[in-house]
């Protein structure tokens, strides 16, 4: 049986979870307590050296460490529905818009954390070593938050998908990223229509409510 290590709390594993719905892949689940720091003790540890969530345990008994893994891991393994595209220049649009949505969504929400809130002193990257905050990183991540709801505003205007005319990994991203910034008191408002109809589209998907 498959085995993923998840904290219902964090975005990156929800990401995970997500995925193995849209698939349909039975899996077991154990949750890391990431607020009490689960994650850097000797047992964890020993299961994923680099003390982040997720990790998925493959039936082979490989661990996977990180979504992209999971993710190739995942649509390689199970093949219908294609997540990753169906065609060469599917593939390379939803690769594109999901790099996007993590590099300009996720990371950027994650910097603007990171960097300021008092419970992650001394944590401002994820992972087995400590980095001090850098307060303007926290500034530079909000306005950068910003632009990311206004590129996908601009991108679904004409779309009901992120990218090549389907649901994707890229719409997985996506979505995770839009929920996560509220933790940073940002959310799409009435000058995102387009963001917002999307949004609610997604809602009826039920891997959503993971």
């Amino acid at each position: 049986m498959i085995t993923l290590y998840d904290c219902a709390t964090a975005p990156s594993p929800r990401r995970a979870r997500i995925l193995l719905a849209e698939k349909g892949v039975a899996h077991d689940t154990v949750q890391v307590d990431l607020k009490s720091g689960e994650q850097m003790g000797e047992a964890y540890r020993r299961i994923n050296p680099q003390c982040t969530v997720p990790a998925l345990r493959t039936e082979e008994g490989l661990l996977l460490a990180d979504n992209a893994a999971i993710t190739a891991y995942v649509e390689a393994r199970y093949p219908e529905p294609p997540l990753l595209g169906a065609t060469p220049a599917e593939k390379a649009e939803i690769a594109s818009w999901n790099w996007r949505a993590e590099f300009e969504g996720l990371l950027a929400i994650a910097e603007a954390l990171r960097n300021s809130s008092p419970a992650m002193a001394n944590r401002a990257l994820p992972g087995a070593v400590d980095y001090p905050q850098i307060p303007a990183l926290a500034e530079r991540g909000l306005a950068r938050v910003a632009n990311f709801f206004a590129l996908l505003n601009d991108r679904l205007a004409d779309r009901d998908y992120i990218a090549a005319g389907r649901f994707s990994v890229a719409d997985i991203t996506a979505v995770v990223a839009v929920d996560f910034a509220r933790v940073v008191k940002q959310k799409p408002g009435d000058q995102h229509p387009h963001l917002l109809r999307w949004r609610a589209a997604m809602a009826q998907r039920p891997s959503m409510a993971l």
